[in-house]
C-alpha cells in the first residue's frame, strides 16, 4: 500500500516549526553526513580489498573497525605546512570552500513523511524550495571553486593544471546533469524535492525515465571527481592535482567535501529517480513501511547502494584519458540528454488526454530505446580502431599527430620531414 496523500509534505508544511525543532534538524543532517563518510572510507578500503583478493584494515580495532577514527586522528596530528609561495588567504579559505557548499546541499533532501517530534507535526526535511532541485546544482558548483583556488593559490604547476581540469569536468558534466532534471521536472511539474518524491508514488522515475537515469549516473562520478574520471587528481601525471600542496586538516577537509558530495549526489538519485524515502516492494504493501521513521531507512539504504557502485567503480575500471573524457561528455551524454528531454516533451504532449498507464507505458518504451543508443554511443566513443594505425605498419614513416595528440616516436621509428644537420664548429675555434 503507497502512502496517503496526507503523509506527503507539501510546501505549505514548511517555516512553521520552532527554532529548537531547526536546530535539531540541522544537526540531525549534519551528523548524518559526517557519519557517512567515516563509515564509507571504512568499507571502500574492506570491499575494495575484498574485491581484489587481498587483507584491508584488520589492525585498529576489532577486525579494522577503527580505521577511519585512525586516519582521522592521524591527519590531525600531523605537521600543516604552507608552502612559501602560496597566496595564504585563499590557500587557507579552498578547503572551507569546498566543505560548506556539499554540506549545504542536503538542506533540501527529503529523509521521510510528516511525522511527530515532541507534539509537533513536522516534515523529515530540514527545508524545502519550489525551486529546490535548482538550489542543490547551484550550491554544488559553488564547491568547484575551492578545488579551482586551491590549485591556483598554491603557486605550483600541478595543482594549477589539477584546477583547471575540474573546471572543465564540473562545467561538461553540470550540463548533463541539468538536462536530465528538465526531464524530471516535465514529468512531476514541479522542482520542489519534496514534490518529485510525491510524485513518485505509483511509479519511480528509473522505470519511466531511464536515458536520464542513466545519464544522471555517468554524470554525478564525473561530477565528484571519482574513479575513473579523477581526473583533477591523477597521482600518476598530476602527483596528487589540486591538493598536492596540502597536508594535516586541510588535506582531510577536501576528502571530507569529497565524500560528503559522493553522499549528496546518491540522496539526490535516490530523490530523482527511486522514490525518495519510499519504501521499495513489496514493503511498500505494508502500511507501516511508508509512515513514522521506517522511511529514514530506506532512504538510506538507496543512498547506500550508489555509494557501493562509487567502490565498485574504483575497484574495476582504470582511468579515462582526458580527451576520452570530454568527447564522452560534449559528444555523447549532453546531445542525447537534450534529444531525450524533446523526447519527453512530446510523449506529454501527445498522451495528454490518455490514462497514466498508457503514458507510462509509452514513456518506458521510448525510454529503452533512448537507453540503447546511450549504450552504443559509448561503445562507439570508446571502442580501438579496427584497423592498426600507421605507427604499427613497418616500413612507414611515424606521424606524431596521427592520434590527434602528440605521441613521441619509439627507437625503431622515423620521421619524415626536413633534416636539420648538427651545427658546425667554426673555423676559429677549430684551429684554436
Amino acid at each position: 500500500m503507497t502512502p496517503q496523500a496526507a503523509d506527503f509534505p507539501t510546501l505549505a508544511d514548511f517555516g512553521h516549526d520552532p527554532w529548537w525543532l531547526i536546530v535539531i534538524k540541522a544537526v540531525a543532517v549534519f551528523g548524518f553526513l559526517v557519519a557517512n563518510p567515516l563509515v564509507a572510507i571504512l568499507l571502500e578500503r574492506k570491499i575494495m580489498a575484498r574485491m581484489q583478493s587481498r587483507i584491508g584494515p584488520n589492525r585498529v580495532g576489532p577486525r579494522g573497525l577503527l580505521q577511519s577514527l585512525a586516519d582521522g586522528v592521524k591527519l590531525a596530528l600531523k605537521e600543516g605546512i604552507i608552502p612559501s609561495g602560496v597566496d595564504k588567504i585563499i590557500y587557507l579559505l579552498a578547503p572551507i570552500i569546498a566543505v560548506v557548499p556539499a554540506v549545504m546541499a542536503f538542506a533540501v533532501i527529503p529523509f521521510g513523511p510528516m511525522v511527530s517530534v515532541f507534539g509537533h507535526q513536522t516534515p523529515l526535511q530540514l527545508t524545502d524550495l519550489p525551486v529546490g532541485v535548482l538550489y542543490v546544482l547551484a550550491v554544488t558548483s559553488i564547491g568547484v571553486y575551492g578545488i579551482v583556488l586551491a590549485g591556483w593559490s598554491s603557486g605550483s604547476t600541478y595543482p594549477l593544471l589539477g584546477g583547471l581540469r575540474s573546471t572543465a569536468q564540473v562545467i561538461s558534466y553540470e550540463i548533463a546533469m541539468g538536462l536530465t532534471f528538465a526531464a524530471v521536472f516535465l514529468d512531476a511539474s514541479t522542482m520542489s524535492t519534496s514534490g518529485i518524491v510525491a510524485a513518485q508514488q505509483d511509479h519511480w522515475y528509473v522505470l519511466l525515465l531511464l536515458p536520464s537515469f542513466v545519464i544522471y549516473a555517468i554524470s554525478m562520478v564525473g561530477e565528484t571527481n571519482r574513479a575513473p574520471f579523477d581526473l583533477p587528481e591523477a597521482e600518476g601525471e598530476l602527483v596528487g592535482g589540486f591538493h598536492t600542496e596540502y597536508s594535516s586538516l586541510k588535506f582531510a577537509m577536501f576528502m571530507l567535501a569529497e565524500y560528503i558530495n559522493m553522499v549528496t549526489v546518491s540522496a539526490l538519485a535516490t530523490t530523482m529517480f527511486l522514490g525518495g524515502w519510499q519504501a521499495p516492494w513489496p514493503l511498500s504493501v505494508f502500511d507501516w513501511a511508508n509512515s513514522g521513521w521506517w522511511p529514514i531507512l530506506w532512504f538510506t539504504a538507496k543512498v547506500w547502494v550508489f555509494m557501493f557502485v562509487f567502490i565498485w567503480l574504483r575497484t574495476s575500471l582504470p582511468r579515462l584519458r582526458y580527451d576520452q573524457f570530454m568527447n564522452l561528455g560534449w559528444k555523447v551524454l549532453i546531445p542525447i540528454s537534450l534529444t531525450w528531454v524533446m523526447v519527453v516533451a512530446l510523449i506529454r504532449a501527445a498522451t495528454e488526454g490518455s490514462d497514466d498507464l498508457t503514458r507510462a507505458l509509452i514513456s518506458a518504451g521510448a525510454g529503452i530505446v533512448v537507453t540503447a543508443l546511450i549504450g552504443y554511443a559509448i561503445w562507439r566513443s570508446m571502442r580501438l580502431p579496427e584497423e592498426p594505425d600507421d605507427v604499427e605498419q613497418p616500413g612507414k614513416p611515424f606521424d606524431a599527430m596521427a592520434g590527434g595528440f602528440p605521441v613521441p616516436p619509439l627507437p625503431s621509428q622515423r620521421i619524415d620531414g626536413p633534416k636539420i644537420s648538427p651545427p658546425q664548429r667554426s673555423k676559429e675555434k677549430t684551429d684554436a
